[in-house]
């Protein structure tokens, strides 16, 4: 199983960190041992003392691809869930200063937590979802999947030229606007629409 994540998916997420708009979609990845299910909680690591929540969708892969035209790319997931792309944002910074990856600023243990996922039935247009997170109750990232730069299929179509997909492959879409740092004793609150799919206390 293998987890993929796209940056500088959103406009306005780009301008408030001052980042150059992209012409494809930015990769990266995650180790599974990223992921936190179930609302477990996250234990905030002491590597770090600058870490921000990015609220995402996530696509599920159902099916093995490679070189997939983006016209099909639609038949490869069948799931929809929330995730938080962790960041600790001092070692990405230090790293991109020096020009080198930032990995471990992205993948390290427990940044990666998920939602269950629902059918992609369930939704009446997936390229029009509203999705947010709250922290301790205030709202502080809207998103909706229309605003994204690259769609679910330009995505997919593209990570598969270089990686083939497997099924239960995770794809973390990108974050909107909004993303700011978390502290302990934080409770956040991730939703689809008006459903709640995310409750983590950050400890």
């Amino acid at each position: 199983m293998k987890i993929f994540a796209i940056g500088r998916n959103y406009v306005e997420h780009i301008e408030e960190l001052n980042n150059e708009r992209p012409d494809e979609p930015v990769i990266f990845t995650k180790p599974d041992t990223a992921l936190v299910r179930n609302n477990q909680p996250f234990y905030y690591p002491d590597f770090t003392s600058d870490i921000h929540y990015e609220v995402e969708l996530v696509l599920r892969i159902c099916k093995m691809g490679k070189n997939i035209h983006e016209k099909f790319a639609h038949t490869y997931f069948d799931a929809i869930g929330l995730g938080i792309d962790f960041t600790a944002r001092d070692i990405q910074s230090k790293a991109k200063e020096k020009g080198l990856p930032w990995a471990l600023a992205k993948g390290f243990d427990g940044s990666a937590p998920i939602s269950e996922f629902l059918p992609i039935s369930s939704f009446k247009d997936i390229n029009n979802i509203n999705f947010s997170l709250k922290v301790d109750g205030e709202v502080k990232q809207k998103g909706n999947s229309s605003l994204m730069l690259f769609n679910y299929n330009k995505i997919i179509s593209y990570i598969s030229k270089f990686v083939t997909l497997r099924s239960s492959d995770l794809i973390f879409t990108g974050t909107p606007k909004g993303v700011g740092p978390i502290k302990i004793g934080n409770k956040l609150e991730g939703y689809i629409e008006n459903t709640k799919l995310l409750d983590i206390e950050i400890k």
